[in-house]
């Protein structure tokens, strides 16, 4: 459960980071995880499914991945390790109970060359019938700092409802509140130690740079919505058929 100045900090600022979450065993075993994940995907990898999940501004020959989606319904052993009783109870108190994690992914953001997230809300994304019942769980797989590309919040900007996106011709899948609304809303940096986690609400404006370290910022999100709450104007498609229940 969260302290009431946690809560008080979450209502107000639409985000809460808490470090420590997860113990350093536990990220180890998370990360030989997910690289047994990466391994079987990236020999079962289609041609058009690279755009997607690999990143694309890297020298030839060179193949990273991007990210791996819904985490949480494909490894049973992520799923064991993260989605613990006291996560849970943290999701139920913000946003209560009888909840589903209808999707999660796995961003790799690769040093020297994973890319930008421009600004976004969630919701915008998932199109919620309740769009203050959406909860994003950011956990920090490595180290997220200023030079690796930390997730960047804009405090309150929740308040204000979900906005228009748009976006790059060539990256449908990167939509961004338009620069104007977003520069009502200076970016705040957010960074967390491996096994912390942020917490965010659905309609937060938030982002993250493009990572030019030597280090990787891996992170792993779960958004978490009711179990009877539809989506009823997503902007793209997910399939609800691959949701976890709790």
């Amino acid at each position: 459960m969260l302290y009431e100045s946690q809560l008080a900090e979450y209502q107000h600022k639409g985000h809460l980071t808490i470090n420590g979450f997860y113990s350093p065993q536990t990220v180890t075993l998370i990360i030989d995880e997910i690289n047994n994940w990466a391994d079987q995907t990236r020999a079962e990898l289609g041609e058009n499914d690279q755009r997607w999940y690999l990143e694309q501004n890297v020298p030839a020959g060179v193949s990273l991945f991007r990210k791996l989606d819904n985490p949480i319904y494909n490894r049973a052993i992520l799923r064991q390790l993260i989605v613990t009783p006291k996560l849970l109870s943290i999701a139920e108190q913000l946003i209560g109970k009888g909840l589903t994690v209808f999707f999660s992914q796995v961003f790799m953001k690769p040093a020297r060359y994973g890319g930008p997230k421009p600004v976004h809300q969630d919701n915008y994304y998932f199109g919620p019938e309740d769009e203050d019942r959406v909860l994003t769980v950011w956990m920090a797989i490595d180290n997220a700092t200023l030079e690796n590309g930390c997730l960047y919040y804009g405090d309150g900007s929740h308040h204000t409802g979900v906005h228009q996106h748009i976006a790059p011709p060539d990256e449908p899948f990167n939509l961004m509140v338009p620069a104007e609304i977003a520069a009502q809303y200076p970016m705040t940096p957010a960074p967390v130690s491996a096994g912390g986690i942020s917490l965010h609400h659905g309609s937060t404006f938030h982002q993250s740079s493009e990572n030019r370290s030597e280090f990787p910022r891996r992170a792993l999100a779960m958004h978490f919505i009711p179990q009877d709450m539809p989506l009823v104007n997503p902007a793209l498609e997910y399939d609800l058929s691959v949701v976890v229940s709790f």
